[in-house]
């Protein structure tokens, strides 16, 4: 049974994943990444949905369709993948956080001994 996070649509909460094994070099840039019938079956979930989520990685360019095969993680993925990453969470997480952390009045020092825990 899965634990789906009810604010996402389950598709981007599989992209997460996909990309997660990605970064993590669980699946590394070349190899074969599980087919979408084993992720549907595995997460109970349409086969549908896990394609919406692959196709979104095949738009950005990390992974790629090879037909007959399945999909692939491309060459250079993870370093596209790190790239988008990062810019959207320093456009859509960063602002949220930095707001936060001026209303708590925390400064960085009080921030980085927090962190390292």
């Amino acid at each position: 049974m899965n634990n789906w996070n009810e604010t996402q649509p389950i598709f981007v909460q599989i992209r997460e994943r996909l990309t997660d094994m990605i970064l993590t070099a669980s699946v590394k840039e070349g190899e074969a990444l599980p087919s979408v019938r084993q992720i549907a079956t595995d997460l109970s979930v349409n086969p549908l949905t896990v394609t919406k989520a692959y196709q979104s990685l095949v738009d950005l360019g990390v992974i790629e369709k090879r037909r007959g095969l399945g999909m692939f993680v491309a060459e250079g993925a993870r370093k596209e993948l790190l790239a988008h990453e990062r810019e959207a969470f320093l456009k859509n997480e960063w602002p949220r956080i930095v707001k936060q952390i001026k209303a708590l009045d925390l400064d960085f020092e009080e921030l980085m001994r927090h962190a390292d825990q």
